[in-house]
């Protein structure tokens, strides 16, 4: 309840936590009564949290996790992250640890209007050369098969239609018709195949809210503001 009771005390301590997960009392107004005391407040901004992607067809394998893939996070060409391990597709882009994980520095750089994207390995055990070797021995065992029938083996079921359409290689095209140029082609979608992300999830759904108080207005020793 508000009141206009005046209560004097040595020390105040603003405890109110961040702008995660508001459901459970923790609003970020202790931004703003901190703002209000004089401090600086850094952008509020999602850490630990899925991403967004600005194509629509992870819809199309929401639901797959992929448990060893390496991904790099670029932010204008330029690699900022990269990670190995499990990750999932969701109806609306991407989530699962390595995500999380590369997610502040995703949020933070789309903060900045960067141009952010992912680009997983979908085969890191594999060189190039001792993918192509097993892309051929794939083909050789299919040989007369039509090109859509013949990456079961190598690539989870609802992810063979998303490689075919991103190699451009007709899914109708038999096997045996294949050119080193195609193939090379396949090999380069499943090695570098890249994900535009087009906005983090809302801080609400964060599991860590980044950004707040700025760090040097505090003393790191008592937590005392210097302010």
């Amino acid at each position: 309840t508000v009141t206009d009771t005046i209560y004097r005390a040595d020390a105040v301590i603003l405890a109110l936590g961040g702008a995660s997960y508001p459901g459970t009392g923790s609003s970020g107004d202790g931004y703003e009564m901190a703002r209000k005391l004089g401090h600086t407040v850094t952008p509020i901004l999602p850490s630990l949290v899925p991403l967004e992607t600005e194509e629509a067809w992870p819809k199309d394998v929401q639901g797959l996790s992929l448990r060893n893939v390496r991904v790099k996070l670029l932010v204008d060409g330029e690699e900022r992250q990269n990670l190995f391990g499990e990750m999932m597709f969701t109806h609306f882009g991407v989530t699962g640890p390595i995500i999380l994980s590369l997610s502040r520095e995703a949020a933070r750089t789309l903060y900045e209007k960067r141009f952010v994207e992912l680009e997983m390995d979908l085969k890191p055990a594999l060189t190039p050369e001792k993918l192509d070797a097993r892309i051929l021995r794939d083909f050789s065992a299919a040989q007369n098969r039509d090109f859509e029938n013949s990456l079961s083996a190598l690539l989870p079921r609802s992810m063979i239609p998303v490689v075919i359409a991103r190699s451009g290689i007709d899914p109708l095209q038999k096997v045996n018709s294949i050119t080193k140029q195609q193939r090379q082609a396949l090999l380069e979608t499943i090695k570098c195949f890249s994900v535009p992300i087009a906005c983090k999830a809302p801080v609400e759904d964060a599991i860590v809210t980044s950004g707040g108080v700025k760090v040097s207005e505090v003393n790191a020793k008592t937590m005392e503001s210097k302010r």
